[in-house]
């Protein structure tokens, strides 16, 4: 009897023209360390009394389907996470591509996604994909992954594939040896660590549906964070938490001139921290920042991925 196993597992997606509808063709295998993409419908206790005192037959709840996705920083699937997080690029150039994405798009497309387990046969496609979150952390070494948050419609699992065969992109991987943090455009130092997250904080519409599922998923206001820890070494970043103005910061990761990853968030600002003495270690400070509209960039952040992909 055959059982499921992860090595085997496989993840395919494609954009959708209508929401909650998978598209028949065009779907992209996905590079992915780990899955939890899934719906669940829990049960609901019979309330009723006068029929002794062993319950009556549960009743089904509302379905919700969402999860997680964890993915490789590379130099072309992970433009894919970019454009759902962020709507369609700006690409320009012939051979060697640039992609600009831009935060503060007010629609979102949607995605259907299958994930399957093709030795029981068993696969589950997830249609009506809304990005919630990407989080992505630096650090010196380890490997380079994103955690991608989805919010989505609903299930449809069946014994063969609906995908057909997707096609693959180039894998290269960035990794942390890749990647530098600069402020106002200098190499900013003393880095232990740093993460950011970018939320659209979906709103479920949860309407009254006969299949329990929900009529859709809309972006609100969005959201970058994040967190870096520095050793205390200078004034500059206590500085400006303390006089309250704001900085752009920019994570890279560069393999080459043709082949990188730029997020800059152009206004950030940063709180007061609490300095620490916990020994005769060096000391640090942690930096829990926001990042907010910039007049003059005309966003809050933009995000510029360079390959050869012709689009997105």
């Amino acid at each position: 009897m055959a059982r499921a196993q992860g090595a085997r597992s496989q993840l395919a997606a494609a954009f959708e023209t209508t929401y909650g509808t998978a598209p028949a063709s065009g779907f992209m295998q996905m590079p992915f360390a780990s899955a939890s993409l899934g719906a669940e419908q829990p049960l609901l206790a019979s309330e009723l009394l006068g029929y002794g005192r062993d319950p009556l037959a549960p009743l089904k709840d509302a379905v919700t389907a969402d999860g997680d996705i964890t993915v490789p920083l590379d130099a072309e699937a992970f433009g894919f996470w970019l454009k759902a997080a962020f709507g369609a690029p700006t690409t320009t150039g012939t051979t060697n591509k640039t992609h600009t994405f831009k935060s503060g798009s007010w629609t979102l497309p949607s995605m259907a996604i299958e994930v399957a387990m093709p030795e029981i046969p068993r696969f589950a496609m997830y249609t009506g994909c809304v990005l919630d979150q990407l989080s992505i952390a630096m650090q010196r070494s380890g490997l380079l992954t994103a955690d991608v948050k989805l919010v989505a419609q609903g299930e449809n699992v069946a014994s063969s594939t609906a995908a057909g065969t997707p096609t693959a992109y180039a894998l290269q991987r960035f990794g942390h040896f890749n990647g530098a943090i600069k402020r106002n455009g200098t190499a900013l130092g003393n880095i232990v660590s740093a993460d950011l997250t970018y939320a659209n904080n979906v709103e479920r519409i949860e309407t009254i549906r006969n299949d329990g599922r929900i009529d859709g998923a809309d972006p609100s206001i969005a959201a970058l964070t994040g967190k870096i820890d520095v050793r205390f070494a200078d004034t500059t970043l206590m500085d400006q938490a303390l006089n309250g103005t704001a900085a752009s910061l920019e994570f890279s990761w560069v393999i080459s001139a043709n082949v990188s990853l730029t997020i800059t968030a152009h206004a950030v600002y940063l709180p007061r921290p609490r300095v620490e003495i916990q020994g005769p270690q060096g000391i640090q400070a942690s930096f829990d920042w926001q990042a907010a509209y910039d007049s003059v960039a005309g966003q809050m952040c933009a995000v510029v991925l360079k390959n050869s992909v012709a689009s997105y």
